[in-house]
This record gives structure tokens, sequence and C-alpha cells, in this order.
């Protein structure tokens, strides 16, 4: 990758009512001046689900490499990625070191594929302590999440 990289800010956010319930998840794809929303949801997960979703959507809503700064309110994604747990649990087959399985190794994958085509940097933001962009992102993911409100799921 050269240092040419165009330089993004993804801003995301889950929500879940009920945990697992129905959730949704919001993202904003900054770059230079042009903004983007992204915004799904899913009937039956959970919060954890949709801050990882958030994030994968975001990352393969971008159409080159680049120079990503992603900002998360999640400490489980942004400890996944920055203490390296991640890429931990894939070397121990989705194992965490007390051998239980990890949880959501499928997004988890998909978050590491998706992170592997650019240079990223996660930063942790305190959500709902008045962060525009994360705000934003939060109306969006409860705006998803009441779509799927009162629809019944399989387990």
């Amino acid at each position: 990758m050269s240092d040419e990289l165009k330089k993004v800010e993804i801003y995301t956010d889950g929500a879940c009512s009920g945990n697992p319930g129905p959730g949704g998840w919001g993202t904003i794809i900054r770059y230079k001046q042009h903004e983007r929303e992204l915004s799904g949801g899913e009937a039956g997960t959970t919060n954890n689900r949709m801050e990882l979703t958030a994030v994968i959507e975001g990352l393969n809503a971008l159409k080159e490499s680049c120079d990503v700064t992603i900002y998360t309110d999640s400490q489980y994604v942004a400890n996944g990625i920055n203490n390296g747990w991640a890429v931990q649990w894939r070397k121990n087959g989705w194992r965490k070191p007390d051998k239980k399985p990890a949880l959501n190794p499928e997004l988890w994958e998909k978050l590491l594929n998706a992170l592997s085509r650019h240079k990223y940097t996660v930063v942790w933001v305190k959500g709902h302590d008045g962060h525009e962009y994360n705000e934003r992102c939060d109306k969006l993911a409860v705006a998803e999440s009441k779509k799927y409100e009162g629809q019944i799921t399989e387990s």
C-alpha cells in the first residue's frame, strides 16, 4: 500500500432492544467533505453482533484500500482488534485462552478480512457522551432496530 491512501473516517454504532432481540447498526463514512450513511438491522440479534456488523459494512463500502480511522463505542470491537484478541482467537481455531469458543467467529472473520485491505486505526469513544457522529450512528441503529420490533424469530 502506498503513502497516497485516501484518509477516511468511519463512525459506527450498534443497538439492540433486548439482548438478543431486534437490533440495528449505523455507520457514517467521511472522506474530505463527503459523508455517506449506511444502516441495517435484524429481527433476532445481539448488541455485539450489530457493533461488529456496523464496522464490517463500513469497511466493505470502501471501493479501494484506504487509511481508515474507525470510531466505535464498543469496547468489544475496539479491544478485539487493538489487543489482538480476534487474531489470536482465529489462530486458536476461534477459541479463547480459556479454551471456550469465541463468540461471533463468522463476523470476526469478516471483520479481519475487511481490515486486511486497509491501513487502519481503531479508536474507542465513550457512547452517549455527545460525540456528534456517535450520536448520529446511534440514531440510525436505533431506528433500524425499531423496524424489527414485534417480529418473531426462530431460535
